[in-house]
């Protein structure tokens, strides 16, 4: 499928006619240039689109091989290169931006996929929802403690995967089928329905399935 990388703006809400809330989450699309486009090797149904995100004035702090891999198809250094697999008739020349405007229009539905945001170590009540012990009984200065991890003699040991306090956040999380309400083709930002991943200002990456 087809993918965009743009930056989380933030969120926002409008009001319809009946007074009702909707959520937004505004997103600006970097620029745009495709790098490369060819066959899949292991799979002929589709291609390998390489598109180049976020055009750069300066290159300081560009390394010199990806420089020169921009310099060799004579194209302008950006920020960002991915790869997607896109449908096997999808045809595009190499060096031209991929078009918003072509791809995404009002009420289509959108994948979007992000890293969530950071909240450090978190115990079992914050992280996994646990109702923690009793406040009272007997029950001392462990009222938020997980209680017991593992079992008696036989198996005698804690089963890899058990809710324990850990690392929170951090992850790669898609939230699938989220309606556009509002492309501004100009400013290159869209609006979806709901919330997405990560904090404001995160990149995030934006799936379209039809291509």
């Amino acid at each position: 499928m087809l993918e965009f990388i743009g930056k989380k703006i933030g969120m926002t809400h409008i009001y319809s006619e009946a007074g009702q809330s909707t959520p937004l989450t505004m997103i600006h699309l970097y620029s745009n240039t495709v790098f490369d486009l060819k066959e899949n090797q292991k799979n002929s149904n589709n291609k390998l689109l390489t598109i180049a995100f976020n055009k750069l004035e300066k290159t300081k702090n560009i390394s010199k091989s990806v420089a020169g891999a921009y310099q060799k198809k004579s194209l302008p250094v950006h920020k960002l290169l991915h790869t997607c697999k896109v449908k096997d008739a999808f045809e595009i020349e190499v060096g031209k931006p991929v078009l918003i405007e072509n791809f995404i229009k009002q009420g289509d539905k959108v994948s979007i996929r992000g890293v969530t945001t950071g909240k450090g170590f978190a115990g079992v009540m914050k992280r996994w929802n646990f109702r923690g012990l009793e406040a009272s009984h007997g029950v001392s200065v462990s009222h938020r403690s997980h209680g017991s991890t593992g079992q008696r003699q036989d198996p005698g040991k804690t089963f890899r995967g058990k809710k324990m306090a850990g690392h929170l956040g951090v992850e790669n999380i898609t939230i699938k089928n989220l309606q556009v309400l509002f492309v501004d083709i100009e400013a290159s930002i869209i609006a979806v329905k709901g919330a997405i991943p990560g904090r404001a200002g995160n990149d995030i990456f934006v799936k379209i399935s039809n291509y």
